[in-house]
Parts: structure tokens; sequence; C-alpha cells
């Protein structure tokens, strides 16, 4: 049940983010617009009420409970990002904004190291929800799969950074030109 929670919340969250945008930019209502972006973060909530109440009505976490609470971490430490970004391309597609700037060299390693503090907030939001359910429960035995997503989370840490390590000593460079 918890997995069809989770594609629906993602489902749900990227419908917010498009009607949002297109009652922004096609219909020009900015303020309904910005409604509508404004109500993702009730996705999250529903997502983290569905898992909680799943969980205290006896369910044995699985795998897909503490995927949960990585899609809740990733989706606050990264919503804000992934708002702005889906704004600035309907901005230059629908509503006459300046192209999209990809970055290159020292400002790409700048934007990676900012993702690895995201990450970082991500890695604890999930390791927080992780361990509130596991509190929550109050049975080792029920919550055995959410503590093998620690190691998990680590993985996912260290992938950023070594990320961010890399482009910082081999920069990204810009393509030629014609």
């Amino acid at each position: 049940m918890i997995l069809v929670v989770i594609i629906a919340c993602e489902i749900g969250f990227w419908v917010l983010i498009i009607a949002g945008l297109m009652v922004r930019y096609l219909l020009g209502k900015r303020r309904a617009g910005l409604v509508l972006l404004a109500l993702t973060p009730l996705v999250d909530l529903i997502l983290l009420t569905a898992t909680v109440l799943d969980l205290r009505a006896g369910a044995t976490a699985t795998f897909v409970h503490g995927l949960a609470a990585v899609y809740l971490g990733i989706s606050i430490a990264y919503g804000h990002r992934m708002i702005d970004w889906a704004d600035a391309r309907f901005a230059h597609r629908f509503g006459g904004g300046p192209r999209p700037t990809r970055h290159y060299g020292t400002r790409y390693a700048q934007e990676c190291w900012k993702d690895v503090v995201r990450t970082i907030i991500a890695v604890l939001i999930a390791a927080g929800f992780l361990q509130l359910l596991t509190v929550l429960v109050d049975d080792a035995a029920r919550t055995e799969a959410l503590t093998g997503f620690y190691p998990i989370l680590g993985i996912v840490f260290v992938v950023d950074l070594l990320w961010a390590v890399s482009y910082t000593i081999w920069p990204r460079k810009q393509p030629l030109t014609a």
C-alpha cells in the first residue's frame, strides 16, 4: 500500500508543479499559480501520515517504508530547487523569460557543493524520519528493515560528495560552439 502512496505522491507533486506553472504562465494568474506551488508540501504530509498510520496499525516495516523516508528527505531538501528548475523552463518557454543557463567550470562545482549541502539535509531528514518510525512502532522486529537504510543514506551522501569533489578537481568544460 505504501508503494502506491509513494507513487501517487510523486505524481501529485509534479501535477501540482505543472498545474501551478500552467496557471501562472498560460493563464497569467501568478497568485493562483503560486498557491498551487505552495501546496506541494501537502504531498509530503500525506506520505508522512500514511506511513505512520500504516506502521502504527501493525504493519511490519519493509523496504518501501524506508523508501518513503528517503522520498521525504529528498522532497523537502530538493523540492524548492526542483520547482525553481521547472519554473525557469516554463518562464522561458511560455512567459518570455530568459533561456535557462548551464553552468560550467567553477560555477558548476559551486552548484555541486550546494547540492552536497542539500543532500546532507535530505539524509538527515530521512534518518530522522526512520528513527521516528522506529520509536513510534517500538518493536525492533517490526522495524528491522528501516535500520538497513542508514548505510544506503551514507552511500548517497558519499556519491554526491565524490561528484562535487570530482568537478572541483576536473571542472566541467564549456562545449565549443561553432
